[in-house]
């Protein structure tokens, strides 16, 4: 038996990152169900493999339901009466209007765990602007700690707001909310903000460490992690690709001097006090100089000679790179399922290990609407009625 398995999730994330929880539930045994749209035309061939790789909806089901439609919010209220959780990603505001929030769910179920996502939760004076990662990152201040000089910040595709901040702690909060359920017998609402989520995430780094305690605004060429101190920082070889080396820890900074040649750098270790400066003209000389040594060789060389050396000195992949490494292969992250209509359908895998009840890859994303008879059914629509909520535009 799989550890969430007869939880019975209701989910409309619209985007991906609120549909990264529901996967994540979905992985290890809840039954998510989509509440997707309705299409406005049928897909291409090409469109419904495409949407069965989708990573974020694999193992769950679909319905397609019109929820501006009376009838199809009334379809909703009926599935939420016996769900225990709800995901949503509208705007604010959105579920009151289709009267499907919080406080009508809960009076027909108060065992329910209901989490909105929104860019910037459910109050304060941004709630209804319109936002994305990049907008979350620049507002949160993390995007000024990017970059270097006058360059533009770097953007870390959408990985830091949308999937590491609100998605992740979507997940966790949801899973804590069940626990207190557990408990106390009801349910809650979360609120989870991709803002407040990206600030959290920001706090925990070094570069923060002192704007309470001494008041003092970390910039983006300053700290351990900055990239311009030599022992953390990324090299240009020979065959112009790079090479991460991350030697943190003194002991492995000297490790990586004594394998290059240059054991006279080993001073230029980490200290304290550069958690809180830029590195001065001799450690950016002393980068310098590993630049030139590095530049000498190919990647593939430093792989080679690193391979052994107790040092943090890492290769930059590319994706097609990433799919073949060896380590990848072990732990099993790329798994696949059969799928009825596209053959093999490869996914990554959760990387969540449990021992006893480990998460599992069960079904391709669904097609929209794929489930929308066989619930329907259940909640004692026959074919007349369905046939009628059809034509009505109420359900595809």
């Amino acid at each position: 038996m799989m550890i969430l398995e007869g939880l019975r999730v209701l989910e409309l994330g619209r985007v991906p990152p609120a549909e990264l929880p529901g996967m994540m539930l979905a992985d290890l045994g809840a039954d998510v169900l989509k509440i997707d749209s309705p299409r406005e035309q049928a897909p291409t061939d090409d469109e419904r493999r495409f949407e069965a790789h989708s990573h974020t909806n694999r193992n769950k089901r679909s319905i397609a339901l019109n929820l501006k439609a009376a009838e199809g919010a009334d379809v909703l209220l009926r599935l939420a009466r016996d769900a225990d959780v709800i995901i949503e990603g509208f705007r604010p505001g959105v579920m009151a209007r289709l009267g499907v929030d919080y406080a009508r769910v809960a009076s027909i179920n108060p065992r329910i765990v209901y989490c909105s996502m929104s860019g910037f939760g459910q109050d304060g004076p941004y709630r209804n602007r319109p936002a994305h990662d990049l907008n979350f990152l620049a507002l949160s201040g993390a995007l000024s700690l990017w970059g270097a000089g006058d360059a533009p910040p770097d953007i870390p595709l959408n990985l830091v707001a949308d999937y590491g901040g609100a998605g992740m702690h979507a997940a966790l909060a949801i899973v804590l909310a069940l626990l207190g359920r557990e408990r106390g017998g009801q349910g809650q609402y979360i609120d989870i903000s991709y803002l407040d989520t990206t600030i959290a995430l920001l706090a925990a780094t070094p570069n923060l460490r002192r704007v309470f305690s001494q008041q003092q605004v970390p910039s983006d060429r300053e700290g351990v992690f900055c990239g311009g101190y030599p022992y953390y920082s990324l090299y240009r070889t020979a065959d112009a690709r790079w090479l991460s080396v991350a030697c943190s820890e003194p002991p492995l900074w000297s490790n990586f001097c004594d394998a290059i040649g240059l054991p006279q750098l080993a001073r230029f270790a980490r200290c304290a006090e550069h958690y809180q400066r830029e590195p001065n003209a001799e450690e950016a000389a002393a980068r310098q100089a590993v630049q030139q040594v590095i530049g000498a060789q190919t990647c593939r060389h430093w792989e080679a000679l690193f391979a052994d050396r107790n040092a943090c000195v890492a290769a930059v992949r590319t994706i097609d790179e990433m799919l073949v490494d060896p380590q990848v292969a072990h732990r099993g992250l790329v798994d696949a399922v059969d799928h009825p209509q596209h053959g093999r359908i490869a996914q990554f895998a959760s990387p969540l290990r449990l021992s006893r009840t480990p998460p599992r890859l069960r079904s391709a994303a669904p097609e929209i609407g794929e489930h929308t008879q066989q619930v329907l059914t259940s909640l004692g629509f026959d074919a007349a009625a369905m046939s009628a909520l059809r034509e009505r535009g109420v359900i595809h």
